[in-house]
């Protein structure tokens, strides 16, 4: 109906009618990845079966591929994060022309890097280098305990540190764009946004716009992390977009939040020797299990970190100017009327982070956009509401915010897009690690989520930490201790491949490891049995 309707001319070959039919079918399924018929083609372009075309109807494409309206570009990519540069690069090697436009926008203090995005420029690279700078000083004074001697007092150089960060950083830099040069995609340092369904503008630091086509476009632009919203905060406070190539030492720190870049913050300054104290709203890392949290925070004052529970600061006000200059900052209880005061040299704020996706035209082309956070919502192949625009990475809504899941969705997303794959990501059994100063790893659900979705007669929960649910299947996993992101990385592969706690049982344990524990768990935890470890 819709040929006569766009009164088209076609051709169609009847592949049941044909004696060698199946001989064409089995080439089709290798050019195209599709079996099924009908196979649509507009010259030469392979446009899919029914629902496909029939999409692509709607989308205004079938009209552009039947006017022969050409497109500067098969596909833009708007954000050069993680997700970004994996998406465009797979979809280049596809043969497609690929443009990526990439854009930070300076912090209120004026703080900008390279391209790569959170992870490599003000995420987890420095905060994962800083860490381990944090981790050989606990190295340096057990070293002492074990027949070590050395006699001058140990310092740490802010400096130096700093130095060998941002050099490390440079280089990725570079790698990334040598490596979209090699795969032939067109990088440009500008700020994007939408004019039109097809047409970005984008506008360079001095201000020069320039206007692109391309028939799909993929959004990545992350997001930023979230101020208070209270006087003094952009003034004076700093956030980690600020804090890895800060130029001086933070000294006494406060740091406002509890989500986990704000316990890695606060745990690796205050490893570097320096008086921290953590400002908690309500819990510690939400979203996250409760009773590991809880550890983490025990452990963290133990090592002579200060928490400061159920307040908020109401203002932040400027003592002394300098590097780093003195600070007061009064906070209200969540709970009373008290009021807290405190000075301190740097107050770094880590409350959560935004989508940015409110600068970038998704009005003018009927983007659906979540009001309250600015987050995207998708389908599961991450297809925004616009049928040739889709989104990937941290501005997902309800999706993990981690680098490899940006980069797993930006390649699949690729390959399903440009190479007739059909392989989408898996968002459930994600493996992640928390670099506090006692490491977090975990896979699958949290304590509270499983007792959600399975009920509590239904899971059993051996400490240290494996959530089973009734048929034995291991549908969480949590390790508190040295090495967790090395530890979690296997278990991540075995619970993907559905591992039980049976095959758990009968692996024969590393010893001696931190890991091997996970080989012989015996206490649950509703038996109420002691989990004290007693030798081997």
């Amino acid at each position: 109906s819709s040929c006569l309707e766009l009164n088209v001319e076609c051709n169609s070959v009847e592949l049941d009618l044909m004696d060698n039919g199946s001989n064409y079918q089995e080439l089709l399924l290798e050019m195209t990845g599709q079996k099924t018929v009908p196979n649509v083609f507009i010259n030469k372009t392979h446009v899919g079966g029914c629902d496909k075309t029939m999409q692509a109807h709607r989308d205004g494409l079938l009209k552009q591929l039947l006017d022969g309206e050409t497109y500067e570009y098969d596909l833009i990519v708007i954000g050069g994060g993680s997700g970004g540069l994996a998406c465009s690069k797979e979809a280049a090697l596809l043969g497609k022309n690929v443009m990526v436009l990439d854009y930070v926008v300076p912090t209120p203090k004026g703080t900008t890097w390279g391209l790569g995005g959170t992870c490599v420029n003000v995420g987890c690279i420095p905060k994962k280098l800083m860490h381990q700078t944090a981790l050989l000083s606990t190295a340096l004074q057990d070293a002492r305990k074990f027949g070590w001697e050395f006699d001058e007092a140990v310092k740490h150089n802010w400096d130096t540190m700093k130095t060998a960060v941002n050099n490390y950083i440079g280089s990725l830099n570079w790698g990334y764009r040598v490596a979209l040069q090699d795969k032939k995609v067109k990088y440009v340092n500008s700020y994007a946004e939408f004019i039109e369904p097809h047409k970005i503008k984008a506008t360079n630091k001095r201000g020069k716009e320039t206007f692109h086509t391309a028939a799909k476009f993929i959004l990545a632009t992350g997001e930023r992390p979230r101020y208070l919203g209270i006087p003094g905060d952009k003034e004076y406070c700093i956030t980690s977009d600020d804090l890895f190539s800060l130029p001086y030492c933070p000294g006494k720190t406060l740091v406002v939040g509890a989500s986990y870049v704000a316990l890695e913050c606060g745990g690796f300054l205050a490893g570097l020797g320096l008086d921290v104290t953590v400002m908690v709203r309500s819990i510690l890392l939400r979203g996250f299990d409760q009773e590991m949290a809880n550890h983490i925070g025990d452990h963290m004052e133990e090592h002579g970190i200060k928490f400061v529970r159920k307040f908020v600061p109401i203002k932040v006000e400027e003592l002394e100017k300098g590097t780093p200059g003195r600070l007061k900052v009064t906070a209200k209880s969540t709970e009373s009327d008290e009021l807290y005061e405190g000075e301190f040299n740097t107050v770094l704020i880590a409350v959560g982070r935004d989508a940015c996706t409110g600068k970038i035209g998704l009005d003018k082309v009927g983007v659906k956009v979540n009001p309250k956070n600015g987050k995207i919502p998708v389908n599961d192949e991450e297809q925004t509401n616009v049928p040739h625009i889709y989104a990937i990475g941290d501005i997902l809504e309800g999706k993990w915010e981690l680098t490899p899941v940006a980069i797993q969705a930006g390649k699949l997303l690729a390959r399903r897009l440009f190479g007739g794959s059909m392989a989408k990501c898996d968002y459930v059994n994600v493996p992640t690690t928390v670099f506090t100063p006692l490491e977090y790893g975990c896979c699958g659900h949290a304590e509270e989520r499983a007792v959600e979705l399975y009920g509590q007669e239904n899971i059993e929960v051996g400490f240290c930490k494996l959530l089973i649910s009734i048929r034995n299947r291991v549908i969480g996993f949590h390790y508190l201790g040295p090495n967790a992101g090395e530890v979690t990385q296997g278990f991540g592969a075995a619970i993907k491949c559905g591992v039980t706690k049976e095959q758990l049982d009968d692996t024969i344990g590393i010893h001696p490891t931190c890991a091997e524990i996970f080989t012989t768990l015996g206490v649950t935890k509703s038996s109420g049995g002691d989990i004290t470890q007693a030798g081997c």
